[in-house]
């Protein structure tokens, strides 16, 4: 089932990170500690989220990444779309190819709820949610700090 995977979940904690304060320029080294992920991680995910418009960046003293939109203009959705398909895979209990044709699974309904369900709450949560909720991850006890 699509909640999201591991490069999504990177690319929303670096966008939720610059969604805390959408004025501020942050670099890549800071999100990359604040979020506890690689500092190439992060640089490959900010060249990625730049190419999509979803971040500006202004290099040299003084300069970082801002959203490139209103936080309520991006959903995670937008986002995890980016690294992964978000189509939902065939998860049929009976195997490929059967619900569809014919009668359905025992499980059908079920899963096509949480699917459809999963994907309202992808498209209807904004980065917006994340204004003024600038946790960072502190690397000596690896604890979460507002």
């Amino acid at each position: 089932m699509f909640v999201y995977g591991q490069t999504a979940a990177n690319a929303i904690a670096v966008m939720s990170y610059l969604a805390a304060d959408p004025l501020r320029r942050a670099g890549s080294a800071e999100i990359s500690e604040a979020r506890g992920i690689s500092r190439a991680l992060t640089a490959k995910l900010l060249t990625q989220l730049a190419a999509a418009r979803f971040v500006t960046g202004q290099p040299g003293p003084g300069g970082g990444y801002t959203l490139a939109k209103e936080p309520g203009e991006i959903s995670l959705l937008d986002i995890a779309s980016l690294f992964e398909q978000v189509d939902p895979p065939s998860v049929c209990a009976f195997g490929h190819g059967w619900c569809g044709h014919g009668d359905p699974c025992p499980l059908h309904d079920g899963i096509h709820d949480l699917m459809n369900s999963n994907r309202r709450f992808m498209e209807g949560t904004r980065l917006s949610v994340f204004l003024n909720q600038r946790k960072t991850k502190s690397p000596a006890n690896n604890t979460v700090t507002s």
